[in-house]
């Protein structure tokens, strides 16, 4: 058996754990984020309208926001050949011009 003296420590050391988990839990409650179970899972995770509308809100931005940076993309992708490309022709045409005027 154990030591008549160490089980009033055994005792203080379960109830500090179980006052600590519950002091967590309801911070976690309090501050509005889900419990979790003991593997990690969502336990009871908050699924108001609130939240669903603003998913969705969130998703048609995150759509919008993909399709104009595809567009930027592509007004990069021509600006960058005008940028590489205009001078080399640009300088043909200069030439052409200096050919046609002599």
């Amino acid at each position: 058996m154990t030591n008549p003296d160490t089980a009033p420590l055994m005792v203080a050391i379960v109830l500090i754990t179980v006052a600590a988990w519950v002091f967590t839990t309801w911070l976690r409650v309090k501050n509005g984020y889900p419990l979790q179970g003991g593997w990690g899972q969502a336990i009871y995770p908050k699924r108001d309208d609130e939240t669903v509308e603003r998913v969705k809100l969130l998703s048609q931005e995150n759509a919008q926001l993909k399709a104009e940076l595809g567009s930027i993309k592509d007004r990069l992708a021509n600006v960058e050949r005008i940028v590489t490309d205009g001078a080399h022709s640009l300088d043909r045409e200069i030439e052409q011009l200096r050919g046609r005027t002599n």
